[in-house]
C-alpha cells in the first residue's frame, strides 16, 4: 500500500500545482473540495461531505498549501483506498485537470491520448520528490522500451551526447519536457506516427496495466467442447480472455495463484501446440498459433506463477527498484566520497598550516642566528679594534722604554760630571716603574679579555650545539616534511659550517692573542731584568756617591730586592766593600 500511495500522489501532485494559478503554492479551497470529491468518486472511496467541510470551514481565510492539504488527503482519501479502482480513469482525471495549462501548443508527432500514456509512464519512472523529474536512467530506459518496441536500433552514442548536453544544466526533465522529447521524434526518426503510438501503447499495457504477454489464441469450451479464437491478457495474477483486442467484451478470467502449473500437451482432435493450465478448481486448454508462440507463452506463465510463490512483484516493477536502490547507493558513495574528499581536503589544509608555521620557525629561527652572527661579528670587530689599539699603545710604550734605556745610558756616561743627572734618572726610574706597573696592568686586561674569549667561545660552542640539536629533531620529523625542508636543512648546514670555520678562526685568533701576551710578558721580564741591571751598575758608581761621615745620623733605606725604593727615609746602597753609601738628592 505503501508504493500505490506514492504512485497516486504523484498524479494528484500534478493535478494540485495545476489548480494553482498562480504558482504560490496554494489552492482556493472551492477547488480543493473539488479534487477532493472526483478523487473520492474514481478511486472507489465513501465520500464524507461533513468530515470535507469540517477540515476546509468556511470560518478559515485563504487558501490551502499542500502542506495544509496533505493531513485531510491522507486521512479520508489515500488511507480508505482498497486498490478496487480504475488506474487509467484516475490518471485520465488528473490529466484532464493539468495537461491543458502544461501540454505544449507547439505541433507533436504523437496524440493527445499518446501524450497522457508517456504522462503516466513518467508519473511511474520519476523520482519520489518533488518537484518531480525523471532522471536520465529511467529516461534511457524509457526510451530504450520505446525503441525495441519500434523494432528500431538503439543509438546509444546520440543518447549520450544528449545526456551530457542534460547532466550540464539540470538533473533532469519534467514530466511535460519528457512528453517533447518523445513528441519532437528526436529519437524515433523514420518512424511513423502509427508505429510509435503502438510503441507508447505496448510499453503502457507493460508498466503501467502490469500486461506481461498477451495475443490471439484458441480456447477450448468447458461445455460444448468446442475451440474458440480469443484474445489474451496475462497479467501477474490472472489471465483475462476477450472476444477481440480491443477488450470491450470479455468473456472470462483464469486466476492464477503459486498452486497452478502448466504444461505442454501432445497435438489432437487436429490441433496444434496445445498446453494446459491447471489450476485447483478449473483447468484450460490453450492452442497456440505455432510452436514458438506456445513456448512463449508456457515460459510467461510458469514465470508468473513462480513469481506468486515467491511473492515478487512483476519484472518491470522490481526491475525499477533495482534501478532505484542502485541510484540511491551510487549516490551515497558518492556522497561518502565527497565527505572524505573534504576531509583528505581539511587535512591537507591543516597540514599545510603546520608546514607554513614550521616554515616561519625556520624562517624566524635563521633570522635569529643572522642576528646572533651580525652581533658576533660586531663583537669580533670591536675586540680587534681594541687589541689593534692595545698592541698600538704597548708599542709605543715599548718604543719609550727603548728611549728611556738609551736615555739613561747616556747619562751613565756623564755619571763623573754631572752629580745632578743621577736625580733626573732616578725621576726617570720611577717612571719607568710605573710604566711596568702599567704593563702588569695591561697584561691583567688582556688576560681578561683571553677570558671573555674562551666564554664567548663557549657560549657559540653550546649555541651552535644547541643548533645541531634542533636540526637533528628536524631531521626526524615525517618523511614528507624531510622532503620539503631538505632544502632548508642544508642551507642551515652551511651556516653551521660557517660558523665552524668562524669558530676555529676564533680559536686561532685566541691563541694568536695568547701568542703575543707571552711575547709581552717576556718583554715586560726583560724590562725587568734590564732596570735592575741598570740599577747595580749605578749602585758601583762610587763617583756619584760620598762616604758616610762620622757621627752622621741617617735613616737606612735599602731597595727591595726588586730595585724598588719604599719611598721612606735616605736612599742608602751597599757598596762592593761593605760600606753604606747615601745616594745625593
Amino acid at each position: 500500500m505503501v508504493g500505490l500511495k506514492e504512485e497516486l500522489l504523484k498524479s494528484i501532485w500534478h493535478a494540485f500545482t495545476a489548480l494553482d494559478l498562480d504558482r504560490s503554492g496554494k489552492v482556493s479551497k472551492s477547488q480543493l473540495k473539488v479534487l477532493s470529491h472526483n478523487l473520492c468518486t474514481v478511486l472507489n472511496v465513501p465520500h464524507d461531505p461533513v468530515a470535507l467541510e469540517e477540515h476546509f470551514r468556511d470560518d478559515d481565510e485563504g487558501p490551502v498549501s499542500n502542506q495544509g492539504y496533505m493531513p485531510y488527503l491522507n486521512k479520508f482519501i489515500l488511507e480508505k483506498v482498497q486498490g478496487n479502482f480504475d488506474k487509467v480513469e484516475f490518471n485520465r482525471m488528473c490529466w484532464t485537470l493539468c495537461a491543458k495549462k502544461n501540454l505544449s501548443k507547439s505541433p507533436l508527432l504523437i496524440s493527445d491520448e499518446d501524450a497522457f500514456k508517456v504522462w503516466v509512464l513518467f508519473n511511474f519512472l520519476s523520482e519520489d520528490k518533488y518537484p518531480l523529474i525523471i532522471v536520465p536512467e529511467e529516461i534511457e530506459y524509457l526510451l530504450k522500451k520505446l525503441t525495441e518496441a519500434m523494432g528500431a536500433g538503439w543509438q546509444q552514442e546520440q543518447f549520450d551526447h544528449y545526456k551530457i548536453a542534460l547532466n550540464t544544466s539540470r538533473e533532469g526533465l519534467s514530466a511535460w519536457e519528457l512528453i517533447d522529447l518523445i513528441g519532437s521524434g528526436q529519437f524515433s526518426k523514420g518512424m511513423d506516427r502509427q508505429t510509435v503510438s503502438m510503441a507508447i501503447n505496448e510499453v503502457f499495457n507493460e508498466l503501467i496495466l502490469d500486461v506481461l504477454k498477451q495475443g490471439y489464441m484458441l480456447k477450448k469450451g468447458h461445455k460444448r467442447k468446442n475451440w474458440m479464437e480469443r484474445w489474451f491478457v496475462l497479467k501477474p495474477n490472472i489471465i483475462s480472455y476477450y472476444v477481440s483486442e480491443d477488450l470491450k467484451d470479455k468473456k472470462g478470467d483464469i486466476i492464477l495463484d503459486g498452486n497452478c502449473c502448466v504444461e505442454a500437451l501432445p497435438d489432437k482432435d487436429g490441433k496444434k501446440c496445445l498446453f494446459l493450465i491447471k489450476c485447483l478448481d478449473k483447468s484450460f486448454e490453450i492452442s497456440a498459433s505455432d510452436k514458438k508462440k506456445k513456448q512463449e507463452w508456457i515460459q510467461a506463465i510458469q514465470t508468473t506463477v513462480n513469481l506468486l510463490r515467491v511473492g515478487s512483484p512483476p519484472p518491470h516493477k522490481e526491475a525499477r527498484q533495482k534501478r532505484k536502490e542502485l541510484r540511491q547507493k551510487l549516490l551515497a558513495e558518492h556522497e561518502e566520497l565527497e565527505r572524505q574528499m573534504k576531509e583528505l581536503q581539511t587535512a591537507n589544509e591543516n597540514k599545510q598550516k603546520e608546514l607554513e608555521t614550521v616554515r616561519k620557525q625556520l624562517e624566524a629561527a635563521a633570522a635569529r642566528a643572522a642576528e646572533e652572527e651580525k652581533k658576533r661579528l660586531q663583537t669580533q670587530v670591536e675586540l680587534q679594534d681594541r687589541f689593534s689599539l692595545e698592541l698600538e699603545r704597548e708599542k709605543m710604550v715599548r718604543q719609550k722604554m727603548e728611549e728611556q734605556v738609551a736615555q739613561k745610558s747616556s747619562e751613565l756616561e756623564q755619571y763623573l760630571q754631572r752629580v745632578r743627572e743621577l736625580e733626573e734618572m732616578y725621576k726617570q726610574l720611577q717612571g719607568a716603574l710605573e710604566d711596568e706597573k702599567q704593563a702588569r696592568q695591561d697584561e691583567e686586561t688582556v688576560r681578561k679579555l683571553q677570558a671573555r674569549l674562551l666564554e664567548e667561545e663557549s657560549a657559540k660552542r653550546a649555541e651552535l650545539e644547541k643548533w645541531h640539536l634542533q636540526q637533528q629533531q628536524t631531521i626526524q620529523m615525517t618523511e614528507a616534511e624531510k622532503q620539503e625542508l631538505e632544502n632548508q636543512r642544508m642551507i642551515k648546514e652551511q651556516a653551521l659550517q660557517v660558523a665552524m670555520q668562524q669558530l676555529k678562526q676564533l680559536e686561532l685568533e685566541r691563541k694568536e692573542a695568547l701568542e703575543q701576551y707571552e711575547e709581552v710578558k717576556k718583554k715586560l721580564e726583560t724590562a725587568a731584568n734590564n732596570t735592575k741591571s741598570w740599577k747595580d751598575k749605578v749602585a758601583h758608581h762610587e763617583g756619584l756617591i760620598r762616604l758616610i761621615e762620622p757621627g752622621e745620623t741617617i735613616t737606612r733605606t735599602i731597595f727591595d730586592e726588586s730595585g724598588a725604593w719604599p719611598g721612606k727615609g735616605i736612599p742608602v746602597l751597599l757598596t762592593a766593600s761593605g760600606r753604606e753609601v747615601i745616594i745625593c738628592s
